[in-house]
This record gives C-alpha cells, sequence and structure tokens, in this order.
C-alpha cells in the first residue's frame, strides 16, 4: 500500500514538472514570437524610410548663405550631390482705371550640385508669366560655381547677381513684403540684376561679411528717362568691351541689426555710344564711355515682432549728354532713390504659442531718375515719383505667405495721380 502511494505521488510530480516545463516553453516561445514582431515592425518601418528618402528628401531648416536667399542656399547644407529647391508667386491686381488682371508671376527652380566639399554648383531657372507668350520667358536668373577655400576667401565664378541692395540677391516672396518688389530697386538697381563675371566672397570677421566681383557691365543704350533696367543684358550673348567692379559688406553687430553698403564702378558705354552733338553731318560723332558710379547702403532692424528697413541709392553717369541724345530721351546724369519700411508680426501677441506670423506694414518710396540733367535737355516730370504702400503678411507656416497690399503712386513734381493698385497673391518657397 505504502509504494503504491509512492508511486502515486512520483507520478503527480512528474506530471506537475511537465506541466510547468510545459508552461515555460509556451511562455518563452511567446516572447520570441513578440520579439520577433518587434523587429519585423522596426524593420518595416525603417524600410518604408529609406522608400520615403528616396522620393522625399529630409525637411531641413532653410537659412541664408553666403548672400543668397534660404531658398538658394539648400546647396550648401549638403554633405554632396544633388540638391532641389525653388520659390513661386501669383497675384490678383485691380488697378485703377485699368483692367483687373490675375497673374502666375514666377515659377522657379534651383538646382544645385555639390561635387565635393569645396566645389559646387547653384543655378536658378525661372518662369515667369506662366508662358513664353504674352511677354513670358524662361531664363536663367544665375548659375555659378563656388570654390570654397577658407571662410575670409571663396571664389565665385559664372552668372552671378549683383551684390546691390536687399532683394536682388535675396528675392524669395516670403522675405519681403508686397506682392511686388520695391520699386527703387526695381528702377534704379534693377533687380533682378545679374552678370557674368569673377570674385570673391567671404567673412572676414565674425559679423563682417563681403562680395567683391568683376561682371560684364550694363549696356547703356538701354537706359531711359524713368530707369536703367533696359540695360541688363541678362547673361545672354553679353557685350564684354566694358567691365564693372561691384562690392558690398555687411556688418551684423549683433543678429537683430544689419548695417550694410555696396557701390558698382565702370563704363556702361560697351563701344556703342556716339551722337553728333553740334547737329552737323560734317562733323564726326562723339563717342562715350558713359562712366557709371552706384553707391547704396542699407539697413534692417528685427527684434520682439519689430521690423524696419531703409535703403538709398545715387547713381552719377558721365557722358548723359551723349547718351541722351544718342537714345532720343533724357537721362539723368543723376540718379537718387531711397525708402523706409516698418513692419510688426502680432502673432505673439494675439496666440503666444502659434508658429504663425501676421504682419502689417508700411512702406514709403521716393525716387527721382532726373535728379540732374544734362545742358540743354528737360527734366520727365513722371521721373520724379513718390509711392505710398500698406499691406499685410500672413505665413501660416514658415514657407508660404499670403499678401494684400495697396500701392498709391504720384508724381512728386506734377502732383498727378497714375492710379491706384489694390493685390491680393501669395508665395511660398521650398
Amino acid at each position: 500500500m505504502r509504494t503504491t502511494g509512492l508511486w502515486a505521488m512520483a507520478l503527480a510530480c512528474t506530471l506537475m514538472t511537465a506541466g510547468a516545463g510545459n508552461a515555460w516553453a509556451d511562455q518563452a516561445m511567446d516572447k520570441r514570437i513578440d520579439e520577433l514582431e518587434r523587429q519585423i515592425k522596426v524593420l518595416a518601418e525603417e524600410l518604408g524610410r529609406v522608400k520615403e528618402a528616396q522620393v522625399i528628401p529630409e525637411t531641413t531648416e532653410l537659412k541664408s548663405e553666403w548672400g543668397m536667399g534660404p531658398a538658394a542656399s539648400k546647396v550648401y547644407g549638403l554633405e554632396s550631390g544633388l540638391s532641389i529647391a525653388g520659390y513661386g508667386e501669383f497675384n490678383f491686381a485691380h488697378v485703377e482705371g485699368g483692367d483687373d488682371t490675375a497673374d502666375f508671376l514666377r515659377l522657379v527652380t534651383y538646382l544645385g550640385y555639390k561635387f565635393s566639399d569645396k566645389i559646387l554648383l547653384n543655378t536658378e531657372i525661372e518662369y515667369e508669366h506662366a508662358s513664353t507668350g504674352k511677354n513670358g520667358s524662361v531664363s536663367v536668373e544665375f548659375a555659378y560655381l563656388d570654390f570654397l577655400i577658407n571662410q575670409r576667401a571663396n571664389v565665385r565664378a559664372g552668372l552671378v547677381l549683383v551684390p546691390v541692395g536687399f532683394v536682388n540677391e535675396m528675392h524669395e516672396p516670403p522675405f519681403y513684403h508686397g506682392n511686388q518688389r520695391p520699386i527703387v530697386e526695381r528702377r534704379i538697381i534693377p533687380s533682378t540684376w545679374r552678370a557674368n563675371g569673377l570674385g570673391l566672397f567671404g567673412e572676414l570677421a565674425p559679423g563682417l561679411s563681403y562680395r567683391s566681383y568683376v561682371v560684364t557691365s550694363l549696356d547703356a543704350s538701354g537706359f531711359s528717362s524713368g530707369d536703367i533696367r533696359g540695360g541688363r543684358q541678362k547673361g545672354s550673348k553679353e557685350l564684354a568691351n566694358d567691365f564693372s567692379w561691384v562690392g558690398r559688406l555687411d556688418w551684423e553687430p549683433t543678429p537683430e541689426l544689419l548695417l550694410g553698403a555696396s557701390a558698382y564702378l565702370g563704363d556702361q558705354g560697351q563701344d556703342g555710344i556716339a551722337a553728333d552733338m553740334d547737329s552737323n553731318p560734317v562733323t564726326a560723332d562723339v563717342e562715350a564711355d558713359v562712366f557709371m558710379q552706384m553707391y547704396e547702403a542699407h539697413l534692417q532692424y528685427r527684434s520682439h515682432g519689430l521690423e524696419l528697413r531703409a535703403l538709398g541709392v545715387t547713381v552719377d553717369l558721365d557722358d548723359a549728354d551723349v547718351l541722351s541724345t544718342a537714345n532720343g530721351k533724357t537721362i539723368g546724369s543723376t540718379m537718387e532713390g531711397w525708402y523706409a519700411e516698418i513692419a510688426y508680426d502680432l502673432m505673439p501677441v494675439l496666440s503666444p504659442s502659434s508658429d504663425q506670423y501676421l504682419a502689417p506694414w508700411l512702406r514709403y518710396s521716393a525716387l527721382d531718375t532726373n535728379a540732374d540733367v544734362p545742358a540743354g535737355f528737360s527734366a520727365d516730370p513722371s521721373a520724379d515719383r513718390e509711392l505710398l504702400e500698406v499691406g499685410v503678411a500672413w505665413k501660416p507656416i514658415s514657407n508660404v505667405v499670403i499678401k494684400l497690399d495697396w500701392r498709391d503712386f504720384s508724381d512728386a513734381e506734377t502732383g498727378s495721380d497714375p492710379g491706384d493698385e489694390l493685390r491680393l497673391g501669395a508665395g511660398f518657397v521650398f
């Protein structure tokens, strides 16, 4: 009887041990299955990220480098290889006394390639007015090679933006106010202004940067009473009989304050300006070099939502009498212009936790492209102009801006009003 009890107890212990072992094995198997499922999930997520990265590049913060716009600077942030960026802008305009218009003004693609940590290519291709018809065009706005030697001295060569003013280099729509660029930086500084050239750029000390280029000159045969925009050669089969030097210095003593100045000097005649100054067909034509001096200064301050900008520019032209006779219109020997702008970001007040931007702004501009005219010529009254602009800019995200602005023109000398404008538009960078 005792033996039978011992066998029963042994059998019970064996069954209990076997059950416990099976339970332990089942638990271990479940853990292994859970771990495998976790690893498969991690691998699937990683594979998804790899596939996505092949199509959608990693988003990085856009910031200006070496004077270029934030989107145009994207290539500088790469270790190597291809960069794609761009911007666009469109607006609806109501012009007093004229037709209402809707225009997809610009669509721009930046293509860059970083060959190594020392050599890169940067380009801008612009499509204007949505078509090559109706005065639209496709243009290369810049295309240059940078040879990055060190922080103080680097080389830039190719089709470059002339480093004068605020918007000629940094003309991406989220980074200036208004649906149209400031009039002083269109008429006197002929933005967008580019030329084939070669030069140096760098940072001499923390916050002190420079750019210095030798570029093909403007063609003065395209100058008019109201502006010098027609003298831009735009990189296309440029006349290179004359070259000019342009230099720029910017100082940022604090992150909030920017002070800067630029100068452009050189002959603009391109061996093509000549006129009979005695109205006598027997007399040989007088040739003109049209030496031009442009001096520009600018200031920007941004702090606690307040934004201030101011810019002034003056142009002196030699041989304005010969140029005026040759062009058949009064070309000023002196051109002057300035503007001041104030804006304030309300969003930190309205919604301190928001990343959005909402800023009303005001700009006053004055320019006179016939401030001085050569003897025997009369100033064009419409060349002396004032412009008041007010508007609001809203950025739901930093890369997209919605703009509403009103422009009030007047001819300062005659007091006439060419007609007000109301514009609603949008712009973006990527």
